[in-house]
């Protein structure tokens, strides 16, 4: 079981840059141990984080990166709900990631399609893998506990044979999506949280101690042989009681 690496930072602003680091050391490793680097993106805050961090690291070579969504809402690119289309216009034109290496979902088949569509891409992607196994994920949190499209409660977290599955009934709009299963994402290398603000205090709380009952879907992330990191900010970090790393200025991760 993957070692529980919680980083607690001062702010976002000093989050950003160690976020962007720690994606350029793995990425920097995956492609000297294996030629290329497989990350998967989620949305949300993460999409102006990375679009800002990333392009300033110096020297950052992404020409050998394949890049995947852990999950994805049934929406055209130019909707401003879709990850991929964030993403496109706010980081894929300032980094060298090759068109062909970001695998996206097609947003025009009928949501059972669109999953069995992106299930083939990742497929491909990863020729020799049982299941896809990703350097890198990173995720983000909902003030309910979920992940990916992964929420509490939901049939979806059992799922164990589907890599990606559809979901049309989403407690968060849109209701149609599809999702990475935790089978995948306990399959990655490193697996990374960001989680930011006082508003997830308390559920970050219920996920990194224990709450009575279920555990939320977030705190079922734990990689089987990878590492699994939460960088959080200050305010996110309010509640915690148990011990946390606190790292110094230029400190890597």
């Amino acid at each position: 079981m993957a070692t529980r690496r919680v980083v607690v930072f001062p702010s976002s602003a000093e989050l950003g840059p160690a976020l962007a680091d720690l994606v350029s050391s793995r990425a920097g490793a995956a492609v000297a141990s294996r030629g290329r680097f497989t990350l998967g993106l989620s949305g949300g805050s993460l999409v102006s984080m990375l679009s800002k961090e990333l392009p300033a690291l110096p020297d950052l070579d992404c020409s050998k990166w394949v890049v995947g969504f852990c999950d994805e809402r049934l929406v055209p690119a130019d909707d401003p709900e879709s990850t991929y289309g964030l993403y496109k216009t706010q980081l894929f034109t300032k980094v060298n990631i090759p068109e062909s290496a970001i695998l996206s979902i097609d947003s025009s088949l009928p949501v059972n399609e669109c999953a069995e569509d992106y299930t083939r891409k990742l497929k491909k992607a990863f020729p020799d893998d049982d299941k896809p196994v990703f350097d890198m994920l990173l995720l983000g949190m909902g003030p309910d506990g979920h992940t990916c499209s992964l929420f509490p409660d939901h049939p979806l977290l059992e799922e164990t044979a589907k890599i990606v599955a559809p979901i049309s009934d989403s407690p968060k709009p849109p209701p149609q999506r599809v999702t990475m299963t935790f089978p995948v994402v306990n399959s990655a290398r490193c697996v990374a949280f960001v989680s930011t603000g006082g508003s997830k205090a308390p559920v970050l709380k219920e996920v990194l101690e224990g709450r009575e009952g279920p555990a939320l879907p977030a705190a079922r992330v734990a990689p089987a042989k990878g590492e699994l990191f939460w960088l959080i900010d200050g305010p996110a970090a309010a509640d915690l009681a148990i011990p946390v790393e606190k790292p110094g200025s230029g400190a890597r991760l």
